[in-house]
């Protein structure tokens, strides 16, 4: 039997109430249907596919990982068709909701001041900011851009360069009158070094000495998920961290911090992306925000520098 788009739309819908409720019966009250339409719903599709979708017990059900694809599929292609109806609605003005997840201290510093002028320009659009530093999952559709920083992982995403950054290692006067000032990066490990909690790509502080590249591991009494968390924590004068320079910059204009074995900084430096799911059916609201973060932002870095 043949199904026509209206149905398979119905029978998305009806799977992802399912999925997000935990349950038939509570996806049917929501859906002001019976449990067993849901259930021959539900049936109905797994004969079409040939797979199971969906796990069930007398209490709860999950989905099989065909059944995480196919909800997956199922948001992209919903949200897809809520946001082409509503470009045509609006005559082809961008509009819908951006999910946008930028690290802390760079969306207070540079991604939130460039959002009024953005919203003027676009007054149907609406924005939702998540901030974290904690890696937000792009392909499954939590959010529609992430800012992303330094290496990216092999991935089907789509990545526009938005400038660069370098890194510095910091503390502040009064930490080093207490405990000395490193002269060598062997030197911290004498110190009380704070650092990120999540895992990344370098397991330590990369230095360079002698004409070589080496990282160093180091240890502290606090970590954090997040570079504001740190500055704050050496500004209170209680260790040494290395974050990105963009988060210091003031602090070290002020001498609130001070930067600390410049002679053995390897200068790296870190990227910045948008990264968002590419290709020809792009929304138009995603590719204008895209669009005008490039535009910012690459006058940013030549006027401003991160590096």
């Amino acid at each position: 039997m043949k199904f026509g788009k209206t149905d398979r739309t119905a029978e998305m819908e009806t799977f992802l109430s399912v999925a997000q409720a935990g349950s038939l019966s509570a996806a049917a009250r929501e859906l002001e249907l019976t449990p067993s339409a849901v259930s021959r719903i539900m049936t109905r599709i797994e004969k079409r596919l040939g797979v199971r979708l969906i796990v069930r017990s007398t209490r709860s059900l999950r989905l099989t990982s065909e059944g995480e694809s196919y909800a997956l599929a199922a948001r992209r292609i919903l949200k897809d068709l809520d946001d082409t109806e509503t470009t045509i609605a609006n005559r082809g003005s961008p509009s819908g909701n951006i999910k946008v997840s930028t690290a802390t201290a760079h969306s207070r510093l540079t991604i939130v001041p460039l959002l009024k002028e953005f919203l003027q320009r676009y007054p149907d659009i609406t924005i939702e900011i998540d901030v974290t530093d904690q890696i937000s999952d792009v392909s499954a559709g939590h959010v529609d851009v992430a800012i992303r920083f330094g290496q990216l992982p092999d991935s089907g995403l789509h990545a526009r360069r938005l400038g660069e950054t370098g890194r510095v290692v910091i503390a502040s006067p009064e930490y080093l009158k207490k405990a000395g000032t490193p002269q060598s990066p062997a030197d911290l490990k004498k110190h009380n070094c704070l650092d990120f909690s999540f895992r990344r790509l370098e397991p330590g502080w990369p230095f360079r000495e002698n004409g070589q590249s080496y990282l160093l591991s180091v240890s502290g009494n606090i970590i954090a998920n997040n570079g504001e968390t740190l500055v704050e924590l050496a500004r209170q004068g209680m260790g040494i961290t290395r974050v990105g320079r963009f988060h210091v910059e003031q602090d070290l204009e002020s001498g609130l911090l001070v930067p600390l074995l410049e002679a053995y900084n390897p200068q790296d430096r870190e990227a910045i992306h948008a990264v968002y799911i590419g290709g020809k059916n792009v929304p138009a609201r995603i590719r204008v925000f895209v669009d005008y973060l490039v535009e910012k932002m690459t006058n940013q870095t030549e006027n401003f520098s991160y590096s």
